[in-house]
C-alpha cells in the first residue's frame, strides 16, 4: 500500500511540474523580453523594413502629411497632390529618417508604458506621451536631405493618450501578478519536479515522466502562442492591422517561441536518456556458479565377527 501512495503522490507532483513549466516561461518572458526597453525596440527595429508596416505607417504618415499641406495652402489639395503625397509617403517609409523617427517613438512609448505600470502613485490616470521630440527629429532630418515643406511642418506637443486610466490600471494589476509569478512559478516547477523523482517508487519512470511532462508543456506554450496570435491580430483595431499586426506580434514572441521549443526539446532528451539508461544501463546479471556436484561416499564395508 506504501508504494502506491508514493506513486500517486509522484505523480500528482509531476503532473503539476509540467503544468507549471509553461506558465513559469510565459512569466519569466513578459517580465524580461517585451518588459525590456532595448530588448523591445531591438526586437521591433527590423519591421521597420516589413512591407506590411510600412505600408500601414505611408498611410498614416500621407494622411498626416495631407493635412499640413492643406494648412500650407490654406485650402484641400486635389487628388493629384494627394497622390503625390502618398507616394512620396511610401518613399519615405525607405529612407533613414524613417527608422530613426521609428525607433525613437517605439522607445518613447515603450518608456512611458513601462514607468506607468511600475508606478503604484500612477493609479487612476491615463498614460500619455508627447511625440514632439520625434517629430522635430524628422522633420530636422528630412529638411538635411532637402524635401520640400519640411521645414514648414509643425512641430505641436500634443499628449497622445496610449492607454487609458482603466487600460493602465488593469495592465498595472496584472504586471505586480507577473513580478511575483516570474520569481515563484519556476522555483515551484523545479521542486514540484525533483519532490516527484525523490518520492516515487521507481525514480527512473519518475524521470521519464518528468522529461515527457515538460516536453508536453513546451508544445502546450507553443500552440498557445500560436492561437494568441490568431487573437490578437482579429481583435487588434486601427491602420496596423492584418499583416502588420501578424508581423509585429511575431517579433515580440521569437523569444517565447523559442523557450517553448527549448522545453519540448529538452523534456524529450531527459526522458529518452532516462529510458536508454534504464534499457541498455543495467548492468548483465551474473549467473550464480553451479555447486559441483558431490558423488555419495560408498558404504564402508560391516565387520563381521570371526
Amino acid at each position: 500500500m506504501f508504494p502506491r501512495l508514493r506513486g500517486a503522490l509522484s505523480a500528482v507532483l509531476i503532473v503539476l511540474s509540467g503544468l507549471l513549466a509553461p506558465c513559469a516561461t510565459l512569466a519569466g518572458w513578459a517580465m524580461h523580453g517585451p518588459a525590456d526597453t532595448g530588448r523591445y525596440v531591438a526586437a521591433v527595429a527590423p519591421l521597420a523594413d516589413d512591407p506590411d508596416v510600412r505600408d500601414a505607417a505611408a498611410d498614416t504618415l500621407g494622411s498626416g502629411f495631407a493635412g499640413i499641406v492643406d494648412e500650407v495652402t490654406a485650402g484641400p489639395v486635389n487628388g493629384t497632390v494627394r497622390l503625390f503625397v502618398r507616394d512620396a509617403a511610401r518613399s519615405f517609409t525607405r529612407t533613414e529618417a524613417f527608422h530613426e523617427g521609428w525607433d525613437a517613438a517605439n522607445r518613447t512609448v515603450h518608456a512611458a508604458v513601462l514607468r506607468a505600470l511600475r508606478d503604484d502613485g500612477a493609479a487612476g490616470r491615463a498614460v500619455t506621451v508627447d511625440l514632439a521630440p520625434v517629430t522635430e527629429r524628422v522633420r530636422d532630418r528630412l529638411a538635411e536631405d532637402h524635401v520640400p515643406f519640411a521645414r514648414r511642418i509643425p512641430v505641436r506637443h500634443t499628449a497622445v493618450t496610449v492607454l487609458t486610466a482603466r487600460q493602465a490600471d488593469r495592465l498595472r494589476k496584472g504586471y505586480h501578478v507577473l513580478d511575483v509569478a516570474a520569481f515563484w512559478l519556476p522555483l515551484a516547477a523545479v521542486v514540484f519536479a525533483v519532490t516527484g523523482i525523490a518520492v516515487a517508487a521507481c525514480r527512473r519512470r519518475a524521470v521519464v515522466a518528468a522529461g515527457i511532462g515538460t516536453a508536453l508543456g513546451g508544445a502546450l506554450l507553443a500552440l498557445a502562442v500560436v492561437v494568441g496570435r490568431r487573437l490578437t491580430v482579429a481583435e487588434l483595431p486601427g491602420p496596423v492591422d492584418g499583416p502588420a499586426a501578424g508581423a509585429v506580434y511575431d517579433a515580440l514572441t521569437e523569444t517565447l517561441r523559442t523557450a517553448a521549443w527549448v522545453l519540448v526539446g529538452l523534456g524529450l532528451t531527459v526522458a529518452l536518456a532516462s529510458w536508454l539508461a534504464g534499457r541498455y544501463g543495467r548492468p548483465p546479471r551474473r549467473r550464480s556458479p553451479a555447486k559441483p556436484v558431490t558423488e555419495p561416499a560408498p558404504p564402508r564395508p560391516t565387520r563381521t565377527g570371526p
